[in-house]
């Protein structure tokens, strides 16, 4: 089994779409912490607002590819709200493709 880096973590994970905007997760700003160990990946995420009602379907989403991609991996993902996501947070590509 080959090392699983962030880089990779990140990459599977820009394939999961917030079903309610145009954009990946990662480039949204959703991912805030990736940690490896071993075969163990974490992921701190949060969403666009506490109230969000796709919440943990989107969580579900990001641990269903990291699983798909790293099938030999153990993966938690935590939901956190602190800090609040907001739009200043949406990487400069996808600001672009959203107009903002």
């Amino acid at each position: 089994m080959e090392k699983i880096t962030k880089e990779d973590v990140l990459n599977a994970l820009s394939n999961v779409y917030d079903p309610e905007i145009p954009v990946n997760i990662v480039d949204l700003g959703l991912i805030y912490d990736v940690n490896i160990d071993d075969n163990n990946i974490k992921i701190l995420m949060t969403m666009t607002s506490p109230a969000c009602p796709l919440g943990n379907y989107v969580a579900s989403m990001a641990e269903h590819q990291l699983k798909e991609e790293f099938p030999e991996a153990n993966v938690d993902i935590e939901l956190t709200f602190s800090p609040q996501w907001t739009p200043d947070m949406i990487n400069r590509n996808a600001r672009e493709r959203l107009n903002l």
